[in-house]
């Protein structure tokens, strides 16, 4: 019994991996060689005058465009490259929270079912909103922030060879993480499955879930985003999509969620080296989270009973 839900997990989690490492290896080779180029560049200054608005200066664009098309970990590579306020880099990293890794995660989404517009706007929205609130809430933060725990320095590659060969490495290296969290995580929830126990964690979840306007089978979903993340935890909303039955209206309630709010601990520890208070930055993902399902539920479920009632009926 256990043998063979050790091989189903195990087959599911490489289909994933082999599912999600196609959309992974193109996007990471072409950002990452699009880094060597003026194009990167030429974003930055495009958006730069935007910067200012949100009190931002236009040095901070750059780590912005880079955990867009990258990853928090390149953001945040870049953050201490520059010489920013307190205030700064926790705008910076509100928005980043909300934002990063936006053709990946996008996607990913899209594979899951979700309309990338809608991932994309809901991110880019909250990420923009956000710092605008913060900026004109906070008066201060204006000394320069002080980093710490991880170098500044970083090795660039030169040369036609290397530069190709630092984008292949790196795409390798996301399917790669990819693989050890996705293969593990499905053998898991595979065992979990056959012993029964996700149908006890889902009624543990149920108020939580029908709180945010969601059935009790997206528990599943909600809690591998909110642990590992949108692009590792997405094999688990695909089998959820697939074998849980959830529908179409409470996946994307679930991914409006988790696009302000997943890989909490992961993405929350990761700025504690840039020096900001960390706790400020998980406790206004979670709300805005939490309000903004809530808001997209209630306006749906109105929106669908309206339609119910307006529907035609015939008789005879």
């Amino acid at each position: 019994m256990m043998w063979e839900s050790v091989k189903k997990g195990c087959f599911v989690g490489l289909s994933t991996t082999w599912t999600l490492g196609k959309v992974i290896f193109p996007i990471t080779l072409i950002v990452t060689l699009l880094q060597y180029t003026p194009i990167l560049g030429w974003v930055t200054t495009a958006i730069t005058p935007l910067m200012k608005l949100i009190g931002l200066s236009g040095d901070a664009a750059i780590p912005l465009v880079i955990g867009n098309f990258l990853n928090l970990y390149a953001a945040i590579g870049a953050i201490l490259s520059l010489d920013l306020t307190v205030k700064e880099v926790f705008i910076l990293a509100v928005m980043l929270s909300f934002s990063h890794n936006l053709l990946i995660e996008s996607s990913v989404a899209k594979r899951v079912g979700v309309s990338v517009w809608i991932a994309v706007t809901v991110r880019l929205g909250l990420a923009f909103v956000s710092a605008a609130v913060i900026n004109l809430v906070w008066n201060g933060g204006g000394e320069l922030a002080q980093y710490g725990l991880i170098s500044k320095s970083s090795e660039v590659a030169t040369g036609f060879g290397p530069i190709v060969w630092d984008a292949i490495s790196k795409a390798l290296l996301g399917i790669f993480q990819l693989a050890i969290i996705v293969i593990p995580l499905m053998i898991v929830i595979q065992i979990l499955k056959d012993l029964k126990w996700i149908d006890v964690f889902s009624k543990w979840m149920a108020p939580i879930t029908r709180a945010l306007g969601m059935k009790e089978n997206t528990s599943t979903t909600l809690a591998a985003g909110l642990l590992f993340g949108l692009a590792f935890g997405a094999g688990v909303m695909i089998q959820a999509a697939k074998e849980d039955g959830v529908s179409k209206k409470d996946l994307t309630l679930a991914f409006i969620f988790l696009v302000a709010c997943h890989a909490v601990v992961e993405d929350t520890l990761i700025f504690i080296p840039l020096g900001i208070p960390v706790l400020p930055l998980l406790l206004i993902r979670l709300s805005v989270a939490i309000l903004l399902t809530v808001i997209v539920a209630f306006i749906w479920n109105r929106a669908q009973r309206v339609n119910r009632r307006e529907a035609p009926t015939y008789e005879g």
